[in-house]
């Protein structure tokens, strides 16, 4: 069974959203450690925005290095309450309970669960204990306004590892701590 891994990049400030393309430094070193974790997944769990905004994009990609291939042929579960079947670009949707869901799919598959984003969906995996990690790609700018990881929640974290790229990227690894006082969303 993988870990369950919920990636986003970040502002120095706090910012996820929206727009990370104005501020994020894509390329580099960095690149090649993502293309690693991608390397060590099975499948990737979306919500449902975050499906959205790569299933436009992402299946018209090509590159030279195959992260658009993997990308693009991984199988993706998506947890939507708006969304219906048939979905595009090798996804379902995630149905029933997210908590039995989640914990199914992560008996099912060998390697890594990877979940982009860190909004609704990454709350709930966190406060329900089906997150193993949580990365934050911390990119050297301030934005100043933006959307805040959790919708501005509060979680907290258990700082496991760090790495720093000659980018000026810092990632950072946590775990969601043993003692989450947070309770779901109803």
């Amino acid at each position: 069974m993988g870990k369950l891994i919920i990636s986003t990049h970040i502002t120095v400030d706090g910012v996820i959203g929206p727009s990370p393309q104005d501020w994020a430094i894509l390329g580099g070193e960095g690149e090649r450690h993502k293309f690693d974790q991608l390397l060590a997944a099975d499948a990737f769990l979306l919500g449902r925005k975050v499906y959205q905004g790569l299933a436009g994009a992402w299946p018209t990609i090509t590159d030279d290095t195959g992260f658009a291939e993997r990308v693009n042929s991984i199988p993706k579960y998506v947890a939507s309450r708006t969304l219906r079947e048939p979905l595009d670009w090798n996804a379902s949707l995630i149905k029933g309970d997210l908590t039995e869901s989640v914990t199914d799919l992560k008996r099912r598959h060998r390697g890594n669960l990877i979940s982009f984003g860190c909004g609704e969906l990454a709350y709930e995996l966190a406060i329900r204990g089906l997150a193993d990690e949580i990365h934050f790609w911390v990119q050297p700018a301030v934005w100043g306004t933006g959307d805040r990881p959790f919708h501005g929640r509060q979680a907290r974290l258990r700082l496991i590892a760090t790495t720093v790229f000659d980018s000026g990227i810092t990632l950072l690894c946590y775990r969601p701590a043993p003692d989450q006082q947070a309770t779901p969303a109803t």
